[in-house]
């Protein structure tokens, strides 16, 4: 008896080590920048150059991640957030990159601004092994997890944002003239084929006229100029939001007035339309996947309150009506839900795998029925847009919320 009852005493002790060794040895995996009480985080954003206006974004993700580690952090651990001035000069990125990963020794680079700064990084970061995850930008190539697993999208590509202009206009208008502003870069470029796409074989004979500027350009307005003697009576205008604002107070100067559809990146009230004139601004046509914040609709949506509060409490100097501000706060919102479900297994191949995981997540700042979506082999998170008309001084949606992905 007496042997028995220690036999079990030993056991049940032996069974007590088991279990607190166990979780011991399988908890906590740390690659560079991860530790017990930190998460290192690397950006580069256009602070200043032609595309700054942008630089709202790593300001309010800034802002967030200070409202996280007011609050706790994540899983008891502080952000760090180390953002860089990149200029929107892709070898600028290139040499911001490597002082982030080699230097600073980030964990990851989270959210880096623009699709050419994007490019000239995509090899080295994959190379590295380092996730270069929800890159700002809608370009195509970042859906391609077969040829760069260390690198994932955000918001809906420009490809499948063209397909819906390009159905509405086969739709509405069979027989349109159309004239489109590019900026001569894989950005722009990957609007225009995403155009010609879906307009298939009658974008021959329907697009009468391109123009194509470069980003050192001061103005725009020689190009407008052109494409109205086109005698064009639908204008795509794919353009960043300097350049946006410009060419829609351009068509008001000549008097031109085609059907305007402007790219889903440059439809921000703050920084685009307001500094254009919302005179000049009626009646354009573009899509949104995140709410208005101006839009009267959202004044009682839990969402919406959640994003004032953030401002009145962590970045009272954010302009509430710039599109850049709900789109760096909800892209924050995304990484933070990948890091929690990260535990404490904080390595680089673990960040892909729950980036990679993400299934039917709602965020309060995207428009109800648009939701987060990834898979091993679907690197595109959000792939919904709704179409919207500039009404006003406010963008009024218009019909069915429409899935449009196209791969890289």
């Amino acid at each position: 008896m007496q042997l028995h009852r220690y036999g079990l005493a030993a056991a049940v002790a032996l069974g007590l080590a088991a279990m607190t060794a166990g979780p011991a040895a399988a908890q906590k995996k740390y690659d560079p920048g991860a530790s017990d009480s930190e998460i290192k985080i690397g950006n580069t954003n256009p602070y200043s150059g032609p595309a700054s206006s942008y630089g709202t974004i790593g300001k309010t993700i800034t802002a967030y991640f200070n409202k996280v580690n007011a609050e706790g952090g994540i899983n008891g651990r502080k952000i760090t957030f180390i953002s860089y001035d990149d200029g929107y000069s892709p070898p600028k990125t290139v040499e911001q990159a490597r002082k982030l990963v080699e230097s600073d020794e980030v964990l990851f680079i989270f959210n880096s601004l623009g699709t050419p700064p994007n490019s000239a990084i995509q090899k080295y970061m994959n190379a590295k092994k380092v996730p270069q995850l929800f890159v700002a930008t809608g370009a195509t190539k970042w859906n391609d997890p077969q040829n760069f697993p260390w690198t994932m999208g955000w918001q809906p590509n420009y490809q499948s944002e063209s397909r819906i202009y390009a159905k509405y206009i086969l739709k509405n208008l069979p027989n349109a003239k159309i004239a489109i502003l590019y900026q001569n870069d894989d950005y722009g470029k990957d609007y225009v084929k995403g155009l010609k796409d879906g307009l298939g074989a009658k974008a021959a004979s329907m697009i009468i006229a391109e123009e194509s500027y470069e980003t050192t350009e001061p103005t725009i307005d020689s190009h407008v100029v052109t494409l109205k003697s086109s005698g064009a009576d639908v204008f795509y205008n794919v353009t960043t939001p300097k350049f946006a604002a410009q060419a829609i107070k351009k068509l008001a100067e000549v008097e031109w007035k085609p059907l305007h559809f402007l790219n889903n990146v440059s439809a921000s009230i703050g920084s685009v339309i307001q500094p254009a004139g919302f005179d000049a601004s009626q009646n354009i046509i573009s899509s949104a996947y995140l709410k208005d914040t101006s839009d009267p609709q959202w004044k009682n949506d839990a969402g919406m309150k959640a994003f004032d509060e953030f401002l009145t409490k962590y970045f009272p100097e954010g302009n509430r009506v710039d599109a850049s501000v709900m789109y760096g706060y909800t892209v924050a919102q995304g990484l933070v839900y990948v890091l929690k479900n990260c535990g404490d297994n904080l390595t680089r191949e673990n960040i892909m795998k729950q980036a990679a995981s993400i299934n039917g997540l709602e965020l309060g700042g995207l428009l109800p029925g648009i939701k987060v979506q990834t898979s091993a082999t679907d690197f595109a998170p959000i792939s919904q847009l709704q179409l919207e008309k500039f009404k006003g001084q406010k963008w009024d949606l218009f019909g069915d919320i429409i899935s449009g992905d196209v791969g890289g």
